[in-house]
């Protein structure tokens, strides 16, 4: 993501998107350079105006926050209610797996005194 960001900020300055502006951006941010991601980004974005793009994506339709969001609230508690059962049925098996264990290892403390 980071290089897609290298490139929206060259395009806010006027610079032009090449491989060493894109390559300097990202250097000066700290970020370790790979040259074919940054080949690949260059040779996507030639021909790419990135103003109208931008402008684009900025007017496309949010999602309805009323009806989605409460279908995604319920999937996350169901989510949230089988992992809390899961993580219950485990620990009732490792509980189960220690009373075996114990049992069986009960003669042998008979051995040692």
């Amino acid at each position: 993501m980071e290089y897609v960001y290298a490139a929206l900020i060259l395009n806010e300055s006027g610079e032009e998107i090449n491989e060493d502006n894109v390559t300097g951006v990202l250097e000066a941010a700290g970020v370790d350079v790979e040259e074919s991601r940054v080949k690949a980004l260059v040779a996507a974005l030639e021909d790419v105006d990135i103003e109208e793009a931008v402008e684009t994506a900025a007017a496309a339709p949010a999602p309805a926050a009323g009806g989605a969001s409460g279908e995604v609230e319920t999937a996350d508690e169901e989510e949230e209610a089988a992992d809390e059962e899961e993580e219950a049925d485990e620990a009732d098996e490792a509980d189960e797996g220690d009373d075996d264990e114990e049992a069986s290892g009960e003669g042998l403390g008979n051995l040692f005194g």
